[in-house]
């Protein structure tokens, strides 16, 4: 069998140990942690101790955190619950601008709201042929338009790891009394978080995005702003999200919150390391794109365009070659969706549906790395032969 590299952290991190550790300790825990006995104080401290710690990841409080059962929850929980805490408050949210680069379970809970939400307006952010948000534009969308604004703009983006200035972004915000929504679960770990610094009202993490167990993420939102629960029936998380708390999952998020911390030691090596992999990329084949290179971008991320090849016979053709990596397109029922963060670029269809992701992390060695590189440039030099053709013609 092929020896396996794995080169898609932005996907799903594999599992820390320290995070293993912490959840096989915890597999005999018998004790639900809203019940007063020994058993359910225990679970408590589990989850309490993961939440501080997941608040010492972002800068935030304890107190501000909310064990969801992940980032696409909350998002959902900080779109619909600070929509539905103004309409309830009186400070009602008229205006929701979402940037053109977030991930679907942002855009797909905008267009839900902008239909369910009388009087609510959707409006999309540009961003530059870089990836990064339009601050002008951004700035005369606040001007122009009437009623209060919330904002939702990614801290780094899943594709190609384009770092959005998240600060500049909420001072605009603030200055037209605006929220400010951050699905931030591409970046602990990979750059330093600071939600107070930021400026950052509402902030979505994901445990797995960072080492820790799938199921499990977080909504870092202040205890004193206002956020309609969207799941009822009791009063766990402060009473802002309803049901039994996963404690061994939440257990392992924090564990691996705490380990993600050290990984900004080395973030500048990790970096050398995407920096040598794309330049030998482009040394032996120029017709290899680099999307987003020359804004900020995540250490860990490289979003490459194969021109004249299919991105997801790159995929199986490298996945057959013992290198897992992604597409920059979806591929849903047979059937290529153009990546719309590209697209948001100004890079044409085609183009798009020829761009991988390759996503690295704090133990992938230089030999992974150069086996990747041999890989694609042998895929490229073969040019999707027949049994890559046939296996994705399916």
């Amino acid at each position: 069998m092929t020896e396996r590299a794995y080169l898609d952290w932005n996907a799903s991190a594999p599992l820390r140990p320290e995070a293993s550790d912490v959840m096989r300790d915890l597999l005999s825990l018998t004790g639900n942690a809203s019940s007063v006995h020994a058993e359910g104080r225990k679970a408590r401290a589990a989850i309490e101790r993961a939440r501080l710690q997941v608040a010492e990841l972002v800068g935030a409080a304890p107190g501000d955190v909310i064990f969801t059962s992940g980032a696409t929850e909350a998002n959902n929980l900080a779109l619909r619950g600070l929509i539905g805490a103004g309409a309830e408050t009186g400070e009602r949210i008229t205006r929701l601008f979402v940037s053109a680069i977030e991930h679907d379970s942002v855009r797909a809970v905008a267009a839900a709201l902008a239909v369910q939400v009388p009087g609510l307006r959707v409006s999309e952010i540009p961003v530059g042929a870089g990836g990064r948000v339009d601050l002008t534009a951004l700035r005369s969308m606040l001007m122009e338009g009437k009623g209060r604004a919330l904002l939702s703009v990614m801290a780094a983006n899943n594709e190609t790891g384009v770092i959005q200035p998240i600060a500049e972004i909420a001072a605009l915000a603030h200055e037209a009394d605006a929220l400010l929504h951050c699905d931030a679960a591409q970046a602990p770990g990979r750059i330093a978080i600071d939600r107070a610094a930021w400026g950052i009202d509402a902030l979505s993490l994901s445990a797995h995005k960072i080492g820790g167990p799938q199921g499990a993420g977080a909504l870092v939102v202040g205890a004193d702003r206002a956020l309609q629960p969207q799941l009822l029936g009791g009063g766990q998380e402060a009473n802002r999200r309803a049901g039994t708390q996963n404690a061994l999952a939440i257990a392992g998020f924090g564990a691996a919150a705490a380990a993600a911390m050290r990984d900004l030691a080395d973030i500048d090596g990790l970096a050398a390391r995407r920096d040598g992999f794309e330049a030998a990329l482009r040394r032996a084949d120029p017709g290899i794109t680099i999307y987003g290179e020359g804004a900020p971008r995540l250490a860990n991320t490289s979003c490459i365009g194969l021109a004249g090849q299919r991105a997801e016979t790159a995929v199986i053709a490298l996945d057959l070659a013992g290198i897992a990596v992604s597409a920059g397109s979806a591929c849903s029922s047979g059937k290529v969706r153009t990546s719309h963060v590209l697209a948001a670029m100004g890079v044409n269809a085609e183009a798009a549906g020829e761009a991988i992701r390759i996503s690295f992390g704090p133990t992938t060695t230089d030999e992974e790395i150069g086996r990747a590189i041999n890989a694609i440039l042998a895929h490229r030099q073969n040019r999707q032969p027949k049994e890559y053709e046939r296996a994705t013609a399916g």
